[in-house]
C-alpha cells in the first residue's frame, strides 16, 4: 500500500479500468458543460457515458463479490 492508503495498479486490466473511469468523467464533464452553455447535444454522448458507467459498476460489484468470498486465515 502506498502513502495515504492508495493501492498500486496491479495489472493491465486495472489500468484499463482507470482509463475508463477518467474517460467517463471527462465525457460527463463535456456533456454537462455543453448543457450549461446551451449547445445542442447528440444522443451518442449520454449513451457512451452510460456504457462506461455500467462497465465500472459491474466490475465494482464483481470486486465486492470476490472480496466477500475470501476468508481471512
Amino acid at each position: 500500500m502506498l502513502s495515504g492508503g492508495v493501492y498500486p495498479v496491479k495489472s493491465t486490466f486495472d489500468l484499463m479500468r482507470l482509463w475508463a473511469m477518467l474517460t467517463g468523467l471527462a465525457l460527463a464533464a463535456w456533456y454537462f458543460g455543453g448543457l450549461y452553455m446551451g449547445a445542442k447535444q447528440t444522443e451518442t454522448l449520454p449513451m457512451l457515458i452510460t456504457a462506461i458507467g455500467g462497465f465500472e459498476l459491474f466490475h465494482f460489484a464483481q470486486d465486492l463479490w470476490l472480496k466477500r468470498g475470501r476468508t481471512n486465515g
